[in-house]
């Protein structure tokens, strides 16, 4: 998986309507900075590998939720939340298993993204 610098795929994001509509809330800040980066960064990395990284994820296109925690957000701004999104924005092919090495790239963009947004609501 190639991608551009984080930066500069950040500020490629945010020209997306859709994808610059997605922002932490204050309870999820709260969260974040109640668990740690540590904690948050581990949730990323156990949700990108159960909902993105197999070759053919379960129910693909609608495997993760919009709200519920602050990775979901970010998975969604950051055009990492499934396998077609993965391949519009990344060209990442569907029908392969992502690696290791991918996940980790996706679990950085994640928390930059993560980071922006609680130093935003500071």
């Amino acid at each position: 998986m190639e991608i551009m610098t984080t930066t500069d795929m950040l500020e490629k994001l945010n020209r997306s309507k859709f994808r610059s509509s997605f922002h932490l809330d204050a309870d999820d800040v709260s969260y974040c900075l109640e668990k740690g980066s540590e904690t948050i960064k581990k949730h990323a990395r156990d949700f990108i590998t159960q909902k993105i990284k197999p070759a053919y994820p379960s129910n693909d296109g609608s495997q993760t939720p919009v709200k519920g925690h602050p990775v979901f957000k970010a998975m969604h701004a950051c055009a990492c939340c499934c396998r077609g999104c993965l391949n519009k924005w990344y060209n990442v092919p569907k029908g392969v298993e992502l690696s290791d090495s991918d996940c980790d790239k996706i679990v950085f963009l994640l928390m930059a993204w993560i980071s922006r947004e609680v130093n935003r609501g500071r």
